[in-house]
């Protein structure tokens, strides 16, 4: 804490990476701080997952994104920025929580669970994979159930239920039916698979649980979940379904609470947006900045990668000039 770091990033997925990378190309210090690994979000995605994106739109900091595939893997991503923050010897701090930002004249002390630092400026770059949207019935705190998923080979010879209709139930659906599982069922709200799900996925859900190797309840909703067995709510009624797992695939939201210690409103919209300056990403807190998907608040398909990288450069941009002209 002896001397302040120009800009702390609150954040080491790849966002909070690229604005390390531009506080370094404008000779700024830097510190990247995460409560977990290195581009936490990405390590905790399906081991067998491919990007949605080809692997130069998710470059950044000029480093080459090189794939062996049309679209890069999970595995070839961790590869990828593990090189982009060693390239530019991104001054990273994981497994170290924010627990605290307090102003201090011009500055903030953010405490952490290993230390203390001082900083001009903060940057937010937390996503918002690490809170999921529970389904807060009974029973929900049953190691059976799993709001995240990794692979399929738990789930063999297991009566399994998927809850949720969007691309990640879809995909846990198929795979875990192909892999062996002994029974899919899946529980959806809605009266259909949702319409945004992967155009060349979209036949192959139809048409399995047309012809029943998957079973699907729409306009339904888990009531309980007991030890071997779960009580769902369908149009025709209450029904129990055997079951050995839950796999909630829910969706996940930023951490307004964290937001909201710090200072930053949250607008009262549906997607509880949070406040930020559209041409500077600064927050309604002077000095403290919004940067990737949590700018879209409970909107999560708005920003990614792709989209979102330019958030650093104009940050960094406002703090040159910011600091400009305190230097002059």
């Amino acid at each position: 804490m002896t001397k302040p770091t120009d800009i702390l990033i609150i954040g080491a997925g790849p966002i909070g990476l690229a604005c390390g990378i531009e506080a370094t190309k404008a000779g700024m210090s830097h510190v990247i701080v995460d409560k977990g690994c290195l581009v936490n979000s990405l390590y905790n995605y399906p081991k067998n997952m491919t990007f949605f994106s080809t692997s130069d739109k998710l470059e950044v900091g000029e480093v080459p994104f090189i794939s062996h595939n049309p679209k890069p893997t999970r595995a070839e991503a961790l590869e990828y920025f593990r090189r982009v923050a060693s390239s530019w010897k991104l001054n990273t701090r994981l497994y170290e929580s924010v627990s605290a930002i307090d102003k201090i004249d011009d500055l903030y002390k953010v405490t952490t669970s290993k230390g203390e630092f001082l900083a001009k400026a903060i940057v937010i770059a937390t996503g918002f994979y690490d809170l999921p949207f529970l389904l807060n019935v009974p029973g929900e705190e049953l190691p059976k159930v799993k709001h995240y998923y990794d692979e399929p080979h738990p789930y063999y010879d297991m009566d399994v239920i998927v809850v949720g209709a969007a691309n990640s139930s879809v995909d846990v659906a198929l795979e875990t039916w192909r892999k062996g599982a002994k029974s899919v069922t899946m529980v959806i709200r809605e009266e259909e698979i949702n319409p945004r799900v992967k155009y060349w996925v979209r036949p192959d859900i139809d048409n399995r649980i047309k012809e029943g190797s998957i079973k699907a309840y729409f306009q339904s909703s888990i009531s309980e979940i007991k030890e071997r067995s779960v009580e769902i709510i369908t149009p025709e009624g209450p029904k129990t379904l055997k079951n050995d797992f839950v796999l909630a695939m829910t969706g996940y939201q930023p951490d307004f609470s964290f937001l909201k210690k710090v200072g930053v409103e949250i607008g009262s919209d549906e997607f509880m947006t949070p406040h930020y300056d559209d041409e500077t990403m600064e927050t309604n807190v002077e000095n403290v900045y919004l940067a990737g998907v949590i700018c879209g608040g409970l909107k999560t398909n708005i920003w990614f990668i792709e989209n979102s990288r330019v958030h650093a450069e104009m940050i960094v941009e406002d703090l040159k000039k910011k600091w400009a002209g305190v230097e002059a």
